[in-house]
């Protein structure tokens, strides 16, 4: 009866583990679990991609692997895969593309944004729980995940910092020499990747398609495997668009357990679609006989022409470009997308340039795109802070630049646009809809985060210095997202900023930065209790009309809580659809971050916390504080501040806003 038993149980393992292998030449008849916007193609390439913006593709095989010996042992597998990635814009793309070993196949609640290639969340990053190993094939650099740069092949356990990456490429046969390979050049290019369970080791190769598999690995690295691997993973692809139109295809796929991989045919694997070309002729007809003289007279002449055209609408190079550099866009593309910068293209203007609506021809992408007035005396000096730090920031809560251009005597930086505009006209304009308490309640949250991120979140530490509404921009969904970092510094995490002029906008600026012109997390954080205020009241900073602490909207807030009447101070324009308890919450912490001491104020992650109920919000006596911001805005001049406001009927000039 035992021996029965046991026969019968051999039986079933076997059974179980009989498919350890399959090879795909091409996708037409494959059985695949397909989610997202992954999809095959009529000649049978699997596309992940198909150029819809910030959205994520997966393929699974639909039966899981058995990864895992009867004895618990890891167990080795191989595989390998030709793939290609095609960008509609030349030189920019989405994300990039990771082959997967994963507990799931199901990744329908990931809402991430699309640097996470549709694996991981914000919260699961790096969580044990996660149980995937991918191999990744990068096209951007994001810096929250220290990628080295925008063209890489990484080693991922459970997380998207990898265990090890290195610009993509391969070494040479014989010679050892390493030759670069450029993902997203739209050629097909093949991958190979082998675990080795006894050794507990990981060599990926990558080479051009058709050529033999390189001898040496382009990645090595010893990783333990044991506790992410469970006894049945499922295998499969990844990938995820994002700021510019992207395919990402699989054209076959190898894989095995214990053992090389079946050897892909490339006769049968099928063909990328062509690449569209604009190809353009010309003729030249000669009606009559030149002499000699007269054509060299007249090249002459037409080559001092181009020079000097070329001369009036040159753009400037210079080196620090090639240290920082979001995409260069060419003049022309940019003059194109909105219609020779026209009026009706005009979005808004203020104290530093002029925002136009654009939209790219070949793609339809839709841009916001920035000319710096070039008689602004800081133009450049702003205009490089921008590019430095803007331009390597990735946040949800933040507005994306997407590149610059440079012209003799004028600066212009490109932005996602952002179709709602800017926060203030939601809170002023009568003809506007009013924001409701969620609306508002989300969008203080959102910029809450994205400068936690700013302060404390990125590899150096931003302060933004004119945080306000009029630089808060909002999605199509109503997102709060912080711009125009124009004024922004950077310093290293452990220094101490260096002291400069007073900058930004009154109202917004702690009253100590208008004695010693530090700005700091500090100081930001300010203005920030400032703006969570103005949300909520609806009342700019300043009132140039009104006298005493009803002038500065702090001190007119804080007399109210004084008097027990912090309730009164809410926009009457929320009527009844409200929660007492956010409101009181998010103006008890405006005061507290517009505390006038500054070591009294919290930190970013604090006001985080205490916003998502983590963190009770402390006490507030009001007997314990004295707010009068007005006395000490004396200092810079703020008489002749409110003069220029009256005469400018009550508005508030503002620095580069409207995105």
């Amino acid at each position: 009866m035992f021996l029965k038993v046991f026969l019968l149980l051999l039986l079933l393992n076997l059974g179980a583990s009989a498919e350890d292998s399959f090879i795909y030449n091409g996708f037409s008849s494959a059985n695949l679990i397909l989610d997202g916007i992954a999809s095959i193609t009529s000649n049978g390439l699997l596309e992940m991609t198909n150029t819809t913006l910030n959205m994520k593709g997966h393929a699974f095989r639909p039966k899981p692997f058995r990864f895992k010996s009867p004895t618990g042992k890891t167990l080795s597998f191989s595989t390998t895969f030709v793939f290609a990635i095609r960008s509609d814009i030349s030189d920019l793309s989405g994300q990039g593309i990771a082959f997967v070993v994963s507990r799931t196949t199901d990744f329908s609640a990931d809402t991430a944004p699309s640097q996470f290639l549709g694996l991981f969340t914000p919260k699961n990053n790096g969580n044990s729980s996660n149980h995937i190993f991918a191999i990744e094939l990068d096209t951007l650099q994001n810096p929250e995940f220290r990628d080295i740069n925008d063209n890489h092949v990484g080693i991922d356990i459970n997380s998207l910092i990898s265990n090890q990456s290195l610009p993509a490429g391969y070494y040479e046969d014989g010679t050892g020499s390493f030759q670069n390979l450029t993902l997203i050049s739209g050629k097909p290019m093949q991958v190979w990747v082998d675990f080795d369970g006894d050794k507990m080791q990981i060599n990926v190769t990558l080479s051009p398609m058709g050529m033999p598999k390189p001898i040496k690995p382009l990645l090595s690295d010893i990783v333990d495997l044991s506790s992410l691997i469970l006894d049945n993973m499922y295998v499969g692809f990844s990938a995820a668009d994002g700021p510019f139109r992207t395919h990402h295809y699989v054209l076959g796929w190898s894989f095995k357990m214990n053992g090389a991989p079946d050897p892909l045919d490339y006769k049968k694997l099928p063909e990328l679609p062509a690449i569209k070309t604009n190809s353009k002729s010309k003729t030249l007809a000669l009606w009559l006989p030149i002499s000699l003289s007269l054509f060299l007279l007249l090249a002459v002449a037409a080559t001092l022409l181009i020079v000097r055209r070329r001369a009036k609408y040159a753009e400037i190079h210079e080196d620090w470009e090639q240290e920082y550099g979001p995409h260069r866009f060419k003049y022309k593309v940019l003059y194109q997308a909105t219609n020779g910068f026209k009026e009706r293209e005009l979005l808004g203007s203020g104290g530093f340039g002029r925002v136009y609506k654009g939209v790219l021809p070949d793609s339809n992408i839709e841009l916001a795109v920035k000319k710096i007035s070039h008689d602004s005396r800081q133009g450049m000096r702003e205009f490089v802070a921008e590019i430095v730090s803007i331009g390597q920031l990735r946040h949800r809560n933040l507005v994306q630049l997407l590149g610059y251009c440079r012209r003799k005597g004028e600066l212009i930086l490109v932005y996602d646009f952002m179709p709602n505009g800017s926060l203030d006209k939601f809170l002023y304009d009568q003809t506007k809809p009013t924001l409701n308490w969620a609306q508002r309640f989300r969008i203080i949250k959102g910029v809450a985060s994205g400068l936690l991120y700013l302060h404390e979140d990125w590899e150096q530490v931003v302060v933004h210095r004119d945080i306000k509404a009029s630089n808060v921009l909002l999605d199509r969904e109503l997102n709060g997202r912080l711009g125009d970092f124009g004024l922004a510094r950077l310093y290293d995490r452990g220094t101490d900023p260096q002291t400069t002029h007073v900058v930004g906008t009154m109202g917004y600026l702690a009253p100590e930065l208008t004695m010693n012109g530090k700005a700091t997390t500090v100081t930001d954080v300010f203005a920030f209790g400032t703006f969570m205020l103005e949300v909520v009241c609806g009342r700019r900073p300043i009132m140039p009309h009104c006298v005493g602490e009803d002038l500065i909207l702090v001190d007119w807030v804080y007399e109210n809580f004084r008097r027990g009447l912090l309730i009164e101070t809410m926009d009457p324009r929320l009527g009844d659809e409200y929660s007492v308890h956010e409101v009181e919450l998010v103006l008890k912490l405006g005061l507290l971050c517009a505390h006038p001491v500054p070591a009294s104020r919290p930190s970013m992650r604090q006001v985080m916390q205490i916003l998502d109920g983590d963190v009770e919000m402390p006490e507030l006596v009001p007997s314990s504080l004295s707010f009068n911001t007005l006395s000490l805005y004396q200092n810079v001049g703020f008489d002749n501040y409110l003069m220029s406001l009256t005469s400018s009927a009550g508005t508030i000039t503002s620095g580069p806003t409207g995105r």
